[in-house]
């Protein structure tokens, strides 16, 4: 009997937490929806491409409150064999082992080179890549994921510190869904321009990003970049199927 043909899902940017209680519960509720009429069915693994939360850090024995819907769901597609890769993104980047140890899902901190049925994959969430944004690319070095500024937070209570950090971030423009966000041109785009230089050095058939909360196809040479979008206004994905990758959106009602 010949192997079952990879399909892959990959989906970013739900920002579970923001802007509020009801309407990030309604936002997980349509992903759910997805995982069981889209995603659980004939998948073969899922890629979740970072900010799956608004906020997310893991004190040693505390982690934030909320979302045990979409973690139990997670949690049992992992128990029953589903191979899930989660990327952490700008908005989760401190995940010390919880998901491994509790949830059987692989996490990585810097983007995935990968090869599926002869084709290269170049997956993550997509912070810090490509030109420009100096600014959050030294916060991100000198802050972010500076391990003496992760061991003050922890040392903080949790209501306190994730009460610093939630006000911080529910002040994104993205996460609360007021983006006026619009496509800028190959030359203005920065993760386009970062996948144009790999380009340059070696062969990638497909760029799988999220961070940009646009969904986008975009031919590059003998390559495609995919960017998912996100589920605050798209409820945009990507698949990975017989060698070809296509973007996708889901309705609840279709």
């Amino acid at each position: 009997m010949p192997a079952q043909a990879a399909k892959i899902y990959f989906a970013s940017d739900l920002h579970l937490g923001a802007p509020n209680l009801g309407e990030s519960q309604q936002r997980e509720k349509r992903f759910l929806q997805w995982i069981d009429r889209i995603v659980a069915p004939d998948a073969t693994a899922l890629y979740i491409l970072g900010d799956l939360f608004d906020f997310w850090f893991e004190y040693k024995t505390v982690v934030p409150r909320g979302f045990v819907r979409t973690l139990g769901r997670l949690a049992d597609l992992s128990d029953a064999g589903l191979p899930i890769h989660f990327f952490t993104g700008n908005h989760d980047l401190w995940m010390f082992g919880y998901f491994e140890q509790e949830l059987g899902i692989r996490v990585h901190h810097q983007p995935l080179l990968t090869t599926i049925e002869g084709k290269t994959l170049l997956v993550g969430h997509g912070d810090g890549l490509g030109p420009n944004d100096v600014k959050y690319k030294l916060l991100k070095k000198h802050l972010f994921t500076n391990r003496f500024c992760q061991t003050l937070l922890q040392w903080l209570h949790p209501d306190i510190g994730i009460g610093i950090a939630n006000h911080f971030s529910h002040r994104s423009r993205l996460a609360n869904g007021n983006s006026d966000e619009h496509f800028r041109g190959n030359d203005q785009e920065w993760l386009v321009q970062y996948a144009q230089r790999k380009l340059q050095q070696q062969t990638i058939d497909f760029f799988v990003f999220g961070h940009r909360h646009l969904p986008l196809q975009i031919p590059l040479q003998n390559s495609l970049y995919i960017n998912t979008g996100d589920w605050i206004k798209y409820h945009s994905y990507a698949i990975y199927h017989q060698q070809s990758m296509q973007l996708c959106h889901f309705s609840p009602t279709c």
